[in-house]
Formats: structure tokens, C-alpha cells, sequence
């Protein structure tokens, strides 16, 4: 991100150099981090006692999580080749696709 707050991308056309690589490790590590906050989150709306000032606390955390993860997800796409042909339905493994009940 610049000090302007626009996102920065890296552009290559090697998967396999050592930016690449790096890029990938830093969006593994949110991506880690975005998953480990979403079980403390749920965690502490579970708890009846929960403060207004720790929830808004993790709501900031939520929201700062969503975005990185957005960036790598816009980023990944922009590196995906473009193609007409449709996705592999789901396998139904994903709660996503479970009818709701």
C-alpha cells in the first residue's frame, strides 16, 4: 500500500523469482492471520460480557483483515489467465454450497 493508500501490485512474468515467492509468503501470513482473527472474533461475540470497547476493537481488526485479504484476492486474480470456459461446480464440501436449514 503507498502512503497514499493505493494498493500496490507487483507485476512479473515469473511465478518462481524472489518477489513472486515473497509476495506469496506475505499474502499466505494475512490470509493466517485474517483465519486466526475470525476464530478470536467469533470467540468474543460468544461471550455474553464482552465489552462495547473489545468489540469494536475486533470489528477495527475484522475490517483491516477484509481488506488485506481483498488486496489478495484482486492481486491473485489479476495474475489468473482469463478463459471461457466455466468453473468446476463445487464438490458440496463447502458451507457455502450447503442448502440453508
Amino acid at each position: 500500500m503507498s502512503p497514499e493508500g493505493k494498493p500496490s501490485y507487483l507485476a512479473t512474468d515469473s511465478n518462481h523469482g524472489y518477489l513472486s515467492r515473497f509476495a506469496d509468503h506475505v499474502e499466505a501470513v494475512q490470509i493466517d492471520m485474517a483465519s486466526t482473527l475470525l476464530d478470536h472474533a467469533r470467540e468474543l461475540l460468544n461471550e455474553p460480557k464482552a465489552s462495547p470497547r473489545e468489540l469494536r476493537f475486533v470489528a477495527t481488526r475484522l475490517m483491516e483483515a477484509l481488506a488485506d485479504t481483498l488486496r489478495v484476492a484482486q492481486s491473485r486474480g489479476q495474475r489468473l489467465t482469463v478463459t471461457d470456459d466455466p468453473p468446476d461446480p463445487p464438490d458440496g464440501n463447502c458451507e457455502m454450497s450447503r442448502p440453508a436449514g
